[in-house]
Formats: C-alpha cells, sequence, structure tokens
C-alpha cells in the first residue's frame, strides 16, 4: 500500500508542522520577549449541609494547602472551598483527600457550582510571572478582600469569527470598567481559562474580589452594557457568593 508520507526519491521531504507554543506570552521587556511555560490553576468545590463551619476551616488551615474557605450567602449551610496549585494533581490528590475526608464526607457536594480554570497571558502583561503566579492568590488571600463572586461563562461562537482588531476593541472596554472598579478600590477581577475543564462546556471562569458586596454586583450590572456581554455571551453562572471564613496565609508556598 502506499504510503503518501513516503519520501520519494528526487522530492523534498513534507515539512514538519511546527509543535504549537504552549508557552504564556507576556508584553516585550526592552525588546526581549517575555513567555513563561508556567501558569496557577484554581479550583472551587462547593458543600452544603454544613452546621458549623469551625471543623471545616481546621481542616482546611491543617492541609497546609493554597486554599480559601467562603461561607455561601446564598445557603445556610453551605460553604465553599477555593484551591489554587500550579500542579493539578493536587487537585487529584491532597484537595481529594482533604474534600473525601471528615468533615467533608459529612457534607452534600454541590458539583453544578465546582469551577476549574487556570490563568493566561493576553500578551499585554508588563510582569508576567507576577501576572499568572502571583496575582491571583495575591487577591483572593487578601484579607482586605473578604467578599467574592465567581461564575463561569461561556461566549458565542461568532466571537471567535470577528477579526482580532475587532476582538480587541471589544475586551478593552470591558476591561477599561473593571480597571475603573480597581482603581477605585471596589472590585479586583481573577480571569481563568476553563476551556476542555468544565463539565457545561464553559470558557472562563470569572471571580470578583472586594472589600464589599455590593460593587462586585453593581460591577457585573455595569458589564451587561457592554458590546462582549449584551451580544456575545451565551451563558454566565451559576454565580457562588462568598464570604471568607478563612484565607491561606501570603505568598503561598512554591514547591
Amino acid at each position: 500500500m502506499h504510503d503518501p508520507s513516503a519520501v520519494v526519491p528526487g522530492r523534498p521531504a513534507p515539512a514538519e508542522e511546527s509543535a504549537p507554543d504552549l508557552r504564556e506570552h507576556g508584553a516585550p521587556i526592552r525588546g526581549q520577549a517575555q513567555t513563561l511555560a508556567r501558569r496557577l490553576f484554581v479550583q472551587l468545590h462547593v458543600f452544603t449541609g454544613c452546621l458549623g463551619t469551625g471543623s471545616v476551616v481546621d481542616a482546611v488551615q491543617r492541609s497546609g494547602l493554597d486554599a480559601v474557605v467562603y461561607a455561601d450567602l446564598n445557603d445556610p449551610r453551605g460553604v465553599g472551598v477555593l484551591l489554587m496549585d500550579e500542579d493539578p494533581t493536587a487537585f487529584a490528590e491532597a484537595g481529594r483527600a482533604l474534600l473525601s475526608g471528615p468533615p467533608f464526607s459529612a457534607l452534600a457536594p454541590r458539583p453544578d457550582f465546582t469551577m476549574l480554570g487556570r490563568t493566561y497571558a493576553s500578551g499585554r502583561e508588563p510582569d508576567l510571572a507576577d501576572f499568572l503566579l502571583q496575582k491571583v492568590p495575591r487577591n483572593v488571600l487578601s484579607p482586605d478582600y473578604p467578599w467574592a463572586v465567581w461564575y463561569p461563562l461561556r461566549r458565542i461562537g461568532a466571537f471567535n469569527r470577528l477579526p482580532r482588531a475587532e476582538q480587541g476593541k471589544i475586551l478593552m472596554e470591558h476591561g477599561m470598567l473593571g480597571r475603573r472598579y480597581g482603581e477605585a478600590g471596589y472590585a479586583v477581577d481573577v480571569r481563568l481559562e476553563c476551556h476542555g475543564l468544565d463539565r457545561d462546556d464553559n470558557e472562563f471562569v470569572i471571580g470578583l474580589i472586594g472589600p464589599h458586596l455590593f460593587p462586585l454586583s453593581r460591577l457585573v450590572k455595569d458589564m451587561r452594557a457592554t458590546r462582549q456581554t449584551a451580544e456575545f455571551i451565551q451563558a454566565m453562572g451559576p454565580f457562588f457568593v462568598g464570604r471568607v471564613l478563612y484565607q491561606a496565609p501570603f505568598p503561598p508556598v512554591r514547591t
């Protein structure tokens, strides 16, 4: 049988496809490219049936994991546990051991609220390593930010067919609104990609973190008027609203 990939004498060998570039890229510094092959994974698990949060906080604290424990504002028996690690194996091993043992073994998981994503770069970050590895824990582990709203979202396919320049304008409008809230001290945002990681085929996980709850809700409302949300968002939510019960120390321990 003829092998179409075989080299035929007198003809040049077929060009090999280049391997995908899996590095993250930031803004060039003095003409030198910023690249990094590391990123942070973040996972949220939500439980109900928790009659006392002390044992939950104690178990998470003793685990030594980079984690946050939230009281679920919409469920008086609900708690959320946010885990962070560069290696997602930590979620399948140490995280699994924590969340399958006591006191979590007596609680009911709410898988509809499970969210998993990874940090990513847009190509404009002035400090790529800080953005990918430190910004998220610096914000979610800050005692100054006891409130959080977490939710997944998915854009419609038409957005991906737009010219890159038009995509950039749409994302800039969205980003500038978030920046104004950040500069005013009202909210900071966490943006995670979750392509292929989400049960419901969502593309992003968003966290809005801040000192008070109202500005986080107002930011979600104001975002509705941006072109990205008004025209290109197919689905958002469910929304998890949490108040911090425990935050691991920052800076987290990196191994």
